[in-house]
């Protein structure tokens, strides 16, 4: 049996391929039933709309980077934080950028999946005021 770190770790690099891919087939497989994710602009979209965007091709990755910052794992649950770079298009309008991408793990029956997303904006700071 690998370490668990391994298998969150090999889930996340699996989920960012499945994105890269507008794979939904295979993010069907990762993400848990009651999967929730939290959009760049606040917006929250179950599984079942998750999946569709790519079902539909309403969602379309042309480029998708995914590097882990950190994984910190409790028992059956894990957290891990990146950073995704993409360039993307939701319904034809554009949706690229740099996100900070917070996933939540479980283990339920035996194997980890992805139980939620939380993807924010990394922003520039301001200038200093002269």
């Amino acid at each position: 049996m690998s370490e668990p770190r391994s298998d969150i770790e090999e889930l996340s690099v699996l989920w960012a391929s499945a994105e890269r891919n507008n794979d939904a087939a295979t993010l069907d497989k990762l993400l848990a039933e009651d999967f929730t994710a939290v959009g760049p602009l606040g917006f929250v979209l179950t599984r079942v709309q998750w999946l569709d965007r790519y079902r539909e091709a309403a969602f379309v990755n042309e480029q998708f980077e995914w590097t882990i910052n950190g994984v910190r794992s409790y028992g059956d649950s894990a957290v891990v934080i990146g950073i995704q770079n993409q360039t993307a298009a939701y319904r034809g309008h554009p949706s690229s950028g740099q996100f900070r991408v917070t996933q939540i793990m479980i283990r339920r029956d035996g194997r980890w999946q992805l139980a939620g997303l939380h993807l924010s904006p990394i922003a520039q700071p301001e200038a200093p005021a002269e």
